[in-house]
């Protein structure tokens, strides 16, 4: 059955009359997406330290927000999780996504750096993926100056981050770049073709519709060419092996689960230690949901382990 707080959530927006995602305007979407933070996510815990920074973008500066744990100092050498947002590369930002960083960074002791990367339509594929390669590799250059430990980054992100997570491990390998200690995929993004049996059946009816996946994949990748390119669906790259281990979260009620499965499968056919775990009862997106969803706070806890864990 579908966890009742997440049917609770549900029926209020129905209740409400809160529109669907496809029906807005890009920066309408962005809007409502921002100000339903603050009805569902948990109050920002204090960290050691928070600031944005510019650092250098394949198209002009890139936004990073550096958090660094509570209990930690300015000179203390940490592990690190650079974080990319999710939203279907076309809504969320720093601040959507700024609580759950800060829960990752004090619960597993590392520094976080999350990416502001451009988003679609005003930037379309591959913008989010040029953007978010750039800056890990700033990260890792610049470990010094930041007080990290180069060996010890790992990756992550949730929906479209999740998918991006997987595009960077990917390109670092085609690179032959540093290889991070762990990527984290949160209920991922992995096969723009749209064709799973989730899809259908999770596609209505449980927030994330199968029309704003559409919507989302419109805006980001307009031409259908772009959705076979394994920088838009990681599942169809060509050799998943030697890629970071990996944790992948999904939910059972959500259109993407099976295609995050998909990529679990993917990897640990490759050789990759991967552990899949699906909340079986949850809806897409309830990881950030942790003020109305407990289990949000079971899932970021089970992240910040893993963190602990390969850090």
């Amino acid at each position: 059955m579908l966890d009742p707080q997440a049917k609770a959530l549900i029926d209020l927006v129905e209740q409400k009359g809160i529109p669907p995602t496809h029906t807005l305007t890009p920066s309408e979407a962005r809007d409502f997406y921002s100000q339903r933070r603050f009805f569902s996510q948990p109050d920002a815990p204090d960290v050691a330290s928070s600031h944005d920074i510019q650092i250098p973008g394949p198209a002009g500066a890139l936004t990073v927000r550096c958090l660094r744990p509570a209990g930690s100092s300015d000179t203390d050498v940490l592990p690190a999780l650079v974080y990319y947002h999710g939203g279907g590369h076309v809504i969320g930002d720093l601040d959507t996504h700024d609580v759950v960083c800060r829960q990752l960074a004090n619960a597993a002791g590392c520094a976080v750096f999350s990416v502001g990367y451009r988003l679609a339509p005003e930037h379309v594929f591959p913008a989010a993926a040029e953007d978010c390669i750039a800056a890990t590799l700033w990260v890792h250059a610049n470990a010094a100056s930041l007080k990290i430990a180069p060996s010890r980054i790992a990756i992550g992100g949730d929906s479209a981050g999740g998918q991006l997570t997987a595009v960077v491990s990917l390109a670092l390998k085609k690179a032959h770049s540093f290889k991070p200690a762990l990527q984290l995929l949160i209920y991922p993004m992995t096969d723009a073709r749209a064709q799973t049996a989730s899809m259908q059946t999770n596609g209505q009816g449980y927030l994330l519709t199968k029309d704003s996946m559409d919507y989302f994949y419109g805006h980001y990748m307009p031409e259908p060419a772009m959705r076979l390119d394994w920088r838009a669906s990681p599942l169809l790259g060509d050799d998943h092996s030697g890629l970071p281990r990996a944790i992948v979260l999904t939910a059972g009620y959500d259109p993407l689960r099976d295609e995050g499965r998909a990529y679990a499968d993917k990897l640990s056919a490759a050789g990759v230690p991967t552990q899949y775990i699906c909340f079986e009862r949850q809806i897409h997106g309830f990881a950030l949901m942790g003020r109305i969803i407990d289990e949000a706070n079971t899932a970021v806890k089970l992240l910040a382990q893993a963190l602990k864990d390969h850090l």
